[in-house]
């Protein structure tokens, strides 16, 4: 008996081992983590980690409380509910398989193989217009930026009425006597969550990066600039979307109560006595208020552009950027074909008096050249004048290097669809559509199954991938084989990266309409 137990105790070990690989522990603050390991990579995953309390019963529209503690190993396993939202964009496919209001949960992704030093961090907020997205999408898929050295985490956070929801009774509620941001609440406690635990992972909780794409690229810029997160970060990355100007509280609570004399019988306790589903089903009724970012004197304590002209947002390395057609023509132009006529009467219609300027900046004497205008002011209007006017600023009065970008690289033609039907079609849009640099700047093009990637582009999604990581890394996008990109600072010459197949730095050519833009938004 004695020989046979000898003999099985190197195979146990053996055993032992290789669950131990496979299924790797971390100790937390709130208890032990099971996740899972991908020997091809040589990454541990992490997923549906609770970094707050369920925001559910009284805690809806409340700000995220610490989660509570478990006995025994949570397995870390799979992604966890997605916040409550209807099917809004198809471009989003997740990978969670449920929804709910207990949807406060975050994912990480590290090196299995400890390097003996503390990684650096990334936190990446999705996009969606702040009604919909999830930590669990592939495309911010963690694995390939963690395989280049650093610790990545996805979180989710609440949406649209559970995550910005203003009344005058929550205001009365609140310590801090204000109330809706709670999304942008669940984000900074996430980002707390991540200098209190990261540790545990190999991270380096004094390290830390935070990223976004659209409503991430804005929850990007309000984490700089507010005063609740701008202390706990090392560097900002926002992908197409910056503050200017906020509503007010109280035009927030006009909408709440306007709201709640709708679908809560006139309260807020109606409201509240209301399931998940069944209020997220009354934002979706006619006429139902839709509930935004507000100046809420909590998360935001004034205006954004008072912060940043006051030089008081977080002095961090900012690369950030948008994409060369965020919105096709058709955004501006609307069904009328872009002819030069076509083009010149809407311009009239939209600026009046400042018709003759606009049509200076945004020429349009040919077909061709009303499709780049109109696009590029689509995209201005939409999306891009923001993200200029926080990276202007931001580079002005933070003392800190601002690397700006312009994606340029259109995606291919889609699998399924490889060559589109000839005729009476309006043209197509030209340039990089809005969220379309996500799968290449975190090196998830595999995961897209809809295009027909080629060469080109896993050679533009290297360049770009390698771009932000060594920016998370060192707070400078520069390194081998790249090609050099200039930082703006105060005073300095602005140049972009215009990333693409020949990817290059550019001097600013487009100065003249975004400062024309300022005007306009100041009358």
């Amino acid at each position: 008996m004695k020989t046979i137990l000898l003999f099985a105790l190197p195979a146990l070990l053996i055993l032992n081992v290789a669950f131990a690989q496979q299924h790797p522990q971390v100790t937390i603050s709130n208890g032990r983590l099971q996740g899972t390991f991908n020997a091809a990579t040589g990454i541990n995953s992490y997923k549906g980690i609770p970094y707050a309390l369920p925001p559910v019963g009284n805690l809806r529209w409340a700000a995220p409380q610490p989660p509570a503690n478990w006995t025994g190993v949570l397995k870390a396993n799979h992604f966890s509910h997605m916040p409550m939202q209807k099917r809004i964009y198809s471009d989003m496919i997740f990978r969670a398989d449920t929804m709910s209001e207990d949807c406060l949960y975050l994912n990480v992704w590290t090196p299995a193989k400890s390097t003996g030093t503390k990684l650096p961090v990334l936190v990446y907020f999705y996009g969606g217009g702040y009604v919909a997205g999830d930590g669990s999408e592939a495309r911010y898929d963690g694995e390939s930026l963690a395989q280049k050295g650093m610790v990545t985490v996805t979180i989710n956070y609440r949406l649209g009425i559970f995550g910005f929801f203003t009344h005058p009774e929550l205001t009365q509620e609140s310590p801090h006597h204000a109330s809706g941001n709670y999304g942008l609440l669940d984000q900074n406690a996430a980002v707390r969550w991540v200098k209190a635990n990261i540790a545990a992972f190999g991270g380096d909780p004094g390290k830390i990066t935070i990223a976004g794409e659209s409503a991430g690229s804005f929850s990007v810029c309000a984490q700089v600039l507010s005063t609740l997160t701008r202390n706990l970060i090392a560097g900002a990355i926002g992908e197409s979307g910056g503050f200017s100007k906020l509503t007010s509280l109280a035009e927030g609570e006009r909408k709440g109560v306007s709201f709640a004399n709708k679908f809560g019988g006139g309260s807020l306790a109606g409201l509240r006595a209301l399931s998940a589903q069944q209020l997220l089903d009354s934002t979706a009724k006619p006429f139902a208020p839709r509930f935004g970012v507000v100046l809420d004197g909590y998360f935001f304590d004034k205006q954004p552009i008072d912060i940043l002209k006051g030089g008081e947002e977080a002095h961090v390395p900012v690369l950030v950027g948008w994409n060369s057609a965020e919105v096709p023509y058709q955004a501006f132009t609307g069904d009328d074909m872009p002819t030069p006529e076509n083009y010149a009467k809407k311009i009239k219609q939209r600026y009046g008096a400042d018709s003759t300027t606009v049509l200076q900046l945004f020429p349009g004497t040919t077909q061709d050249e009303v499709i780049k205008s109109a696009t590029a002011l689509a995209s201005d209007n939409f999306i891009v004048y923001g993200t200029w006017k926080w990276a202007d600023l931001q580079a002005k009065t933070s003392g800190k290097p601002v690397y700006r970008y312009v994606f340029s690289c259109p995606r291919p033609p889609e699998v399924a669809n490889p060559n589109p039907p000839a005729g009476k079609l309006p043209p197509p849009m030209v340039g990089a559509s809005h969220a379309s640099e996500i799968e290449f700047a975190l090196g998830n093009l595999s995961y897209d199954k809809v295009y027909a990637w080629t060469a080109d582009d896993y050679k533009v999604s290297a360049t770009m991938e390698n771009y932000f990581a060594n920016f998370i890394k060192t707070g400078n996008p520069n390194g081998k084989d790249l090609p050099i990109w200039k930082a703006n600072t105060n005073g300095s010459a602005v140049n972009y990266m215009n990333i693409d197949v020949n990817t290059r730095l550019e001097p600013e050519s487009e100065g003249a309409r975004f400062l024309f833009l300022d005007k306009l938004n100041k009358k």
